[in-house]
C-alpha cells in the first residue's frame, strides 16, 4: 500500500498559512481526484480544497481549528492496494520530507531571504524528490504544478553547522563583518514588516536575537535592539564625542530565547507594534490562545468572561491597521457636502429607466475617479528598496477598492481598471463584489491590488470618520450618512441633503493642497452633478 502525501497548496498572494474551517471527509474514507476534503479560511478567504490524489484517506494531519503552514502535510491518501514489499512505517517517511518542505517554504518565502551559500536540491535523497514530485502540491486554479513545486531549494542537510554555534567577538561592526563574509543561516522573520523597520533604522537583522517560538523575530526584539543602541548613545554621549554610526550589538552573548530565560517587556513604545495583534500577550494578562474563562484579569480585577485568539481575517486585519497606523503620516481632510442635486437627479434618472439607473455610490466613485485623474499623486504608493531609498509610484489607472463589512469582518474588494467604467459598469461591477466580499467566497486577487479606496460608513448611520489608509496605498476616501440639515441657499436658509466627505492622505505622497483641491472637486460634483459631466 501506498500512501500520497497532500501538502497545503500555495493559495497565491503571498499567503503563507490557513485555518481549518472543517474537514469534508474524515480516515476510512474514499476519496476521488479533484474532490474538495477541507474548507480552510486565508487572511483573504474561505477556500475549499480539492485533492489530486484519488483512494481511501489514511490520515488527516491537522484538526479543525488549526493553523497549518504552505508545503505543511495536509492530508495522507493511500491507493487501499496492500504490497508485501512495502516497508514498513511507509506513511510517515512519506510525511517528513513535507514537513521539512514546509520549513523551507517558511524560511524562504517568509523570512524573504536565500542565502545561495547553503541552498541547493539534496540529490543525496532520491525518495524525498520523488516524494516532492508526487506530493501534489497544486489546488486546482491557484499555486504552481506538482513539477515547479519540486523545484523549490532545500537546505543541504548539515549546512551551515560549523558556523552556526560560533559567538562572534569585538565590535558591531567587526560583527557584522563577520556575518557578512561566512556562510549563515537566513534569519528566522516571518513578517515583512518587521524586515521594514529593521531596514530602515539600520539594524542588521541577523544580529537580533529572536525572542518567538524557534528564535522567531519579532517585532518587538528589533524595538529592543534600537532601544539598546539609544541607551548605548545616551552612555556616550555622556562619556564623550557620541558615535557617528547606528551599531546594533551582535549576538556574542546569549538572549533570554537562547537560555531559556523569561523574555523583558519591551521598552513602552513598542506595545504600540507588538500587542495582541501579532500574537503576542496582551498587556497584564496570559497569552492569547488560552480561553482564559474564568480567571482575573490581574490589570483590571475583573473576571474574564473570554479570550479569543487573533487569527484568521481578524489577525489580517489588525495587522494591516497596525502597519498602517505605524508606517503612514496620515492626515485627514472634510468637507460638508450638499448633495440634494445629486438625489434630484438620480430621481430623474431612475423615473426614465430604473433599470439602468447607477447607484449613489457608483455615481459618487465615478466622481472619485475623475478626481484621482485631475491629482494622481493620490492614486499612488511609496515603495523602499533593499537599501532604503524610497520613491513615489503613480499608477496609469485606478483599482477601486470597495470597504465592505462582512461577517468575517473589513473586506476590501476592488474593480480593476475602474477608471475605465461608467456610472452604470460601476454599479453592476460593485454590487457584484460586495456580494462575493460578503459571501466569504473572494479570490485573493479579489481582495488585493487597489490603489485607491472608498467606504461608505453613512450605511451604519454616522456622519463622519477619520478612515485608516488601506496599507500601501496613498489615500481613502469616506462618505457620511445623507441627511437633512439648515443650509443656506442664495442667502436664505433652506432644508438641504448633506452629508460629509472624508479624505485621508498619505502626507509623504503629497501635500495638503492635492488633498483639498480633490476633495474639493468630488464635492463640486456633488453639489453640482450635470455642471461636473463636462469633467467626468
Amino acid at each position: 500500500m501506498s500512501i500520497n502525501v497532500f501538502n497545503l497548496p500555495d493559495l497565491g498572494e503571498g499567503l503563507t498559512e490557513a485555518d481549518i474551517l472543517r474537514w469534508l471527509v474524515a480516515e476510512g474514507d474514499t476519496v476521488t481526484m479533484d474532490q474538495p476534503i477541507v474548507e480552510v479560511e486565508t487572511a483573504k478567504s474561505a477556500v475549499e480544497v480539492p485533492t489530486p490524489f484519488e483512494g481511501v484517506v489514511h490520515t488527516l494531519h491537522g484538526a479543525e481549528g488549526d493553523t497549518m503552514l504552505v508545503d505543511q502535510p495536509l492530508i495522507s491518501i493511500s491507493d487501499g492496494v496492500e504490497s508485501p514489499e512495502a516497508p514498513a512505517g511507509t506513511g510517515a517517511e512519506a510525511g517528513a520530507p513535507g514537513a521539512e518542505h514546509a520549513a523551507s517554504y517558511r524560511e524562504e518565502e517568509l523570512a524573504g531571504t536565500t542565502p545561495s551559500a547553503e541552498l541547493a536540491v539534496d540529490e543525496a535523497d532520491p525518495a524525498a524528490g520523488e516524494d516532492e514530485e508526487s506530493s501534489g502540491n497544486v489546488l486546482i486554479g491557484y499555486g504552481t504544478s506538482a513539477a515547479s513545486s519540486s523545484r523549490r531549494r532545500r537546505r543541504k542537510r548539515g549546512a551551515g553547522a560549523e558556523t552556526a554555534g560560533a559567538a562572534p567577538t569585538g565590535s558591531a561592526a567587526h560583527t557584522h563583518d563577520a556575518l557578512t563574509e561566512s556562510p549563515r543561516l537566513a534569519p528566522t522573520v516571518i513578517s515583512p514588516l518587521v524586515r521594514k523597520l529593521a531596514r530602515e533604522h539600520g539594524v542588521d537583522i541577523t544580529a537580533v536575537q529572536g525572542s518567538g517560538p524557534g528564535g522567531l523575530i519579532m517585532r518587538k526584539d528589533v524595538l529592543a535592539a534600537l532601544e539598546q543602541v539609544a541607551d548605548q548613545r545616551m552612555r556616550a554621549d555622556a562619556a564623550g564625542p557620541a558615535p557617528t554610526g547606528l551599531a546594533v550589538p551582535g549576538p556574542a552573548a546569549p538572549g533570554p530565547a537562547a537560555t531559556g530565560a523569561p523574555v523583558p517587556p519591551p521598552p513602552p513604545g513598542a506595545h504600540a507594534h507588538g500587542g495582541p495583534a501579532h500574537g503576542g500577550p496582551g498587556v497584564g494578562g496570559p497569552a492569547a490562545s488560552s480561553s482564559g474563562a474564568g480567571e482575573t484579569d490581574s490589570r483590571t480585577g475583573l473576571a474574564i468572561a473570554t479570550r479569543e485568539p487573533v487569527k484568521g481575517v481578524r489577525k489580517h486585519i489588525a495587522d494591516a491597521m497596525t502597519r498602517s497606523r505605524t508606517e503612514i503620516p496620515e492626515a485627514t481632510v472634510w468637507v460638508d457636502v450638499d448633495a440634494t442635486e445629486l438625489l434630484n437627479l438620480r430621481a430623474e434618472l431612475k423615473a426614465k429607466d430604473p433599470q439602468s439607473t447607477p447607484s449613489l455610490l457608483a455615481l459618487i466613485a465615478r466622481f472619485t475617479l475623475a478626481g484621482l485623474r485631475k491629482f494622481p499623486q493620490l492614486n499612488a504608493r511609496i515603495d523602499t528598496a533593499e537599501d532604503g531609498t524610497r520613491s513615489i509610484t503613480l499608477f496609469d489607472g485606478v483599482n477601486l477598492g470597495i470597504a465592505v463589512e462582512s461577517e468575517r469582518g473589513l473586506m476590501v474588494p476592488n474593480l480593476r481598471n475602474a477608471d475605465r467604467l461608467s456610472a452604470v459598469e460601476l454599479t453592476g461591477a460593485m454590487r457584484e463584489v460586495i456580494e462575493v466580499a460578503r459571501s466569504g467566497k473572494a479570490s485573493p486577487a479579489q481582495l488585493s491590488g487597489s490603489t485607491f479606496t472608498l467606504n461608505n460608513y453613512g450605511v451604519f448611520g454616522t456622519d463622519g470618520a477619520t478612515p485608516i489608509i488601506n496599507h500601501p496605498e496613498a489615500a481613502i476616501l469616506g462618505i457620511g450618512r445623507i441627511i437633512d440639515k439648515p443650509w443656506v441657499v442664495n442667502g436664505e436658509l433652506a432644508v438641504r441633503k448633506v452629508t460629509t466627505v472624508t479624505i485621508a492622505f498619505d502626507h509623504r505622497v503629497c501635500d495638503g493642497g492635492a488633498a483639498g483641491g480633490f476633495i474639493r472637486f468630488v464635492a463640486d460634483c456633488i453639489e453640482n452633478p450635470v455642471g461636473a459631466l463636462t469633467q467626468i
